[in-house]
């Protein structure tokens, strides 16, 4: 009995830089807006993680209760550093006094920014559950960010060859992987004296059953699709195609839509925005006047898919940092909301939480997760106290 005690306190370590693999998996840093600073912000991926917090933003109030917690890795949404620093002022800068406290704590601060806007399950689709819709799936799907890798494989070879693109992130499509297309034919090859073929001898005319084997793969995972698929070919030189497409890739893209269990009037639907979202303000233009059923959403600023949220027969489009002119082309076409910026993107913290979770029961890792206690918010709301 005492053995198995001793046997179930046993915890395994696990690194940095093992959670935020385990995030890119889910979100890479290469479907984020091209200007943007995703990953890494401060400290090492080497280090031992003890405990996670997560936070939309880091502030100071933030980073003291991360340390509290002895958390020596911190995740946020937004990123710390965002433009180039020429300076390091930690008595006028609050960046600088942060990353000072950073260091000093030996804390990995890492975030995932527009990439967990654009990717499946991310930012605006966790909105969306948070307002109880279903059958959500993105308002635009990205597109051309996506290749066909093409490459003709000995029969014998076929297995190692597709395992090795799979594993390397090749061979997906929405909720499936290790899709590929795979045709039987002949190939035909005669190398020269100086080759050392795997399949038939040098020099001599050589016929073999291959089979034509089709990948799509997302361009952030093609070079090493390609790497791997080279390792494991039995062949010298492989023949291999690239085919960049056009398609619309189902795993990423830009805002959500979804429907409501049962339609609500405009004046319900906004009282149901600000119970789920639990906060008491909000902007918002009338629509149509139609029942909402249909909902399009975009956590954070999202104004540039209004055109889209109409044109999809969308009733409602929520979604924050909506200008006054915006409000005004919009009325009377759909019920646009504005719920503010940390409001609709702070939910996803769930998400990332239950990921980083699920990882850490996997591999039996005694580590916790916080999210942090308070708010990060810098929008404030005044009220006269003589008002009722």
């Amino acid at each position: 009995m005492h053995f198995l005690f001793l046997r179930e306190c046993i915890f395994f370590h696990m690194t940095a830089k093992e959670l935020t693999k385990h995030i890119e998996n889910w979100a890479p840093k290469e479907a984020a807006w091209q200007k943007d600073n995703p990953g890494l912000q401060a400290g090492s991926l080497g280090s031992e993680v003890v405990n996670i917090f997560l936070c939309l933003e880091l502030s100071e109030k933030a980073l003291e209760e991360a340390v509290k917690k002895k958390c020596n890795f911190i995740f946020t949404h937004h990123p710390l550093i965002f433009q180039p620093l020429k300076k390091i002022d930690t008595q006028n800068d609050k960046t600088s006094r942060l990353l000072e406290k950073l260091l000093t704590h030996k804390i990995t601060l890492y975030s995932a920014h527009t990439n967990l806007d654009f990717t499946k399950n991310g930012v605006s689709f966790h909105l969306a559950k948070t307002l109880g819709l279903k059958n959500i799936r993105f308002l635009e799907n990205a597109e051309s960010n996506q290749f066909k890798l093409v490459v003709f494989v000995p029969e014998t070879s076929l297995r190692d060859v597709s395992d090795a693109i799979f594993a390397s992130g090749g061979g997906v499509i929405g909720e499936y992987n290790s899709c590929s297309y795979r045709l039987k034919g002949e190939g035909t090859f005669q190398g020269s004296r100086e080759t050392h073929p795997s399949l038939g001898s040098a020099g001599q005319f050589e016929q073999v059953s291959e089979v034509r084997l089709e990948v799509i793969v997302d361009k952030w995972n093609l070079k090493s699709a390609i790497s791997a698929m080279l390792k494991v070919h039995p062949y010298e030189e492989p023949a291999f195609d690239v085919y960049p497409l056009n398609n619309k890739n189902v795993n990423y893209g830009f805002g959500a839509i979804g429907e409501l269990e049962e339609s609500m009037g405009e004046e319900e639907f906004l009282g149901h925005v600000l119970k789920c979202l639990k906060t008491k303000n909000l902007r918002y233009t009338t629509g149509s006047g139609a029942k909402v059923k249909k909902v399009a959403l975009c956590g954070g600023s999202g104004s540039d898919l209004i055109p889209a949220a109409i044109s999809s027969g969308a009733e409602a489009f929520v979604t924050a940092d909506i200008k006054y002119h915006t409000f005004q082309d919009a009325e009377g076409k759909i019920l646009l909301v504005d719920a503010g910026h940390y409001e609709t993107e702070f939910p996803v913290l769930e998400e990332v939480k239950r990921r980083f979770e699920s990882l850490i029961e996997e591999k039996g890792a005694g580590i916790k997760v916080y999210i942090y206690s308070g708010t990060t918010n810098p929008v404030n709301f005044f009220q006269n106290k003589g008002d009722k």
